[in-house]
C-alpha cells in the first residue's frame, strides 16, 4: 500500500483520534537493544527530503525499487536505483511509471514479477475508476513487460493498495472493498487466475484498525503489517507481525522500538534471504524533543534536511526482530 495518494491521506485523518499523540504516547515497556540499529538506505541520493518508501530489494540486492511521491500524494512514481561500487546510482523512474499514482512496489519471490498499486484507467481513454488495482509487470532480458490488471477476484472491489504473493502464487492484499477502512485479503491462485478473495477474520481486521500494508512470507509462515489504530501501538501506523499457526494466525504482535517509533513506520519487505527488513519510517524533526520553540530560520533549515519527517527508508536485521516477537507472542 515510506503512503491518498488521496486514499492514504484520508487514512490518517480518519486515525487522527486512533493514533496517540506523540507527545503524550507511552510506549509499550520493552528493552531496546541498543546494539541494532536501523540503517537509512542511500541516504541523500535515496532517502532524501522528498517523501520516498516501499524499498524493495531485487534478489541479488544490487537494485532497489521504490516510491517517491509529492506529498500530500498528489502523484506517485516507481524508480529504482542500482549498487555500484558499494554506493547506490542516482535513480530513474521505471519506463512503465510516471504518469498516473503508482504505489508500493512488491516482487515476486523469484524477482520476476512486480505488483504495485495503481490508479491509471483499465482501458485507454476509459472513465477514471477513481480507485486503485493492482497491476503487474514481468522482468524480461529486454527490461519490463507493459502493465497488466492481476486477472481474477483481486481488484473486483473497492480500492487495492498493496499486494505480495507466495511461493505457491497465493496473494495477500490490503482492500477499501467493506468500506470500513483497510483490511488484509487473500485469494488463492488457479490456473491463473484469482480465485473468490477470503477475509482474514477478526484476529487480523477488526473495528477502528486500517491495515494499508500486508507483506506476506514467501512460505506463509508469517504476515508483516503496517497498521495504524491497532492495539500495542506507539503512536502512529506501525509494523506489527501474526505468526501463521497450524493455517490459524495469531494476534498481531508489534515489532518492537527498534522498528517502530511515535513517528509513521510502514510499508515492510524482507529481502529474498530473508536477512533484512526492509521498511520505512517518518521519524526525524517532528519528533524531536525540543527544550524551546523553533525559530522560522530553524524550522526552514529543517525542512531542508533527509530527517524532516517525510518518508525514508531503513532496513534492520530480521531475525532478532522476529524471535523477539515470537517470544512475545508466547505470553
Amino acid at each position: 500500500m515510506k503512503r491518498a495518494k488521496v486514499i492514504r491521506l484520508a487514512c490518517l485523518f480518519m486515525f487522527a483520534g486512533v493514533a496517540r499523540d506523540s507527545s503524550s504516547a507511552t510506549p509499550p515497556k520493552e528493552k531496546k537493544e541498543a546494539a541494532i540499529v536501523p540503517e537509512m538506505i542511500g541516504e541523500g541520493v535515496i532517502s532524501t527530503p522528498d517523501d520516498e518508501f516501499g524499498g524493495t530489494p531485487a534478489p541479488d540486492g544490487k537494485t532497489l525499487y521504490f516510491d517517491k511521491t509529492v506529498p500530500a500524494h498528489y502523484l506517485y512514481v516507481l524508480c529504482e536505483s542500482k549498487l555500484v561500487n558499494g554506493k547506490w546510482s542516482k535513480p530513474e523512474v521505471l519506463p512503465f511509471s510516471g504518469e498516473w499514482r503508482d504505489s508500493d512496489p512488491v516482487l515476486s519471490p523469484d524477482g520476476e514479477t512486480m505488483f504495485f498499486a495503481s490508479d491509471r484507467p483499465v482501458k485507454a481513454n476509459a472513465p477514471d475508476e477513481r480507485r486503485f488495482q493492482i497491476w503487474q509487470v514481468k522482468k524480461t532480458r529486454r527490461g519490463w513487460t507493459e502493465p497488466t490488471l492481476v486477472p481474477g477476484a483481486i481488484n473486483s472491489a473497492g480500492s487495492q493498495v498493496f499486494a505480495s504473493v507466495t511461493n505457491d502464487g497465493t496473494m495477500y492484499f490490503t482492500t477499501s472493498r467493506k468500506g470500513a477502512g483497510y483490511e488484509i485479503f487473500r485469494a488463492r491462485l488457479v490456473n491463473g487466475e484469482y480465485r473468490e478473495a477470503e477475509d482474514l477474520g477478526p484476529v487480523i481486521n477488526g473495528p477502528g484498525i486500517s491495515s494499508l500494508e500486508a507483506w506476506i512470507a514467501p512460505d506463509e509462515s508469517y504476515l508483516l503489517i503496517g497498521s495504524f489504530g491497532r492495539e500495542g501501538g506507539y503512536g502512529n501506523s506501525d509494523l506489527f507481525v501474526s505468526f501463521n499457526e497450524k493455517g490459524t494466525w495469531s494476534k498481531p504482535v508489534n515489532l518492537g522500538p527498534i522498528v517502530n517509533t511515535p513517528a509513521r513506520e510502514y510499508s515492510p519487505r524482507v529481502s529474498a534471504d530473508g536477512k533484512w527488513l526492509y521498511y520505512a519510517s517518518e521519524m526525524g524533526m517532528p519528533y524531536e524533543k525540543r527544550e524551546q520553540p523553533v525559530t522560522y530560520q530553524q524550522f526552514t533549515d529543517a525542512m531542508k534536511t533527509v530527517r524532516n519527517g517525510l518518508g525514508n527508508i531503513y532496513r534492520v536485521p530480521l531475525k532478532p526482530i522476529l524471535d523477539a516477537a515470537r517470544e512475545k507472542a508466547k505470553l
